[in-house]
């Protein structure tokens, strides 16, 4: 589900998030090379377990952002929108603590 909204709350860091992204992606790849080369499982299990606490950094920090900022503004507005927004921010932290 895609909003629109001027200035989420991640807007400030993005570049830092598309370093991270950028990384994480680099992991994959490197990830892919090591099963091609069939390197040691425990091996490929590592960098899958840096890999994944990698993209929990990513999320963690979205979730923050989202929520110093667009429930935050929200809830100051108050009304529906308010309801939304702390019903988005439980969704996704509930999709965090179930991955």
């Amino acid at each position: 589900m895609e909003h629109e909204h001027a200035g989420h709350g991640y807007i400030n860091g993005k570049e830092d998030y598309l370093k991270r992204l950028r990384r994480i992606e680099g992991q994959s790849r490197g990830l892919q090379k090591m099963v091609e080369e069939e390197k040691y499982c425990i091996d490929i299990l590592t960098q899958v377990s840096a890999m994944t606490k990698a993209l929990q950094a990513v999320a963690l920090g979205l979730l923050e952002d989202h929520m110093s900022h667009c429930v935050v503004n929200a809830a100051v507005a108050g009304g529906p929108e308010a309801d939304e927004k702390i019903k988005e921010a439980t969704d996704a932290i509930a999709r965090l603590v179930r991955s």
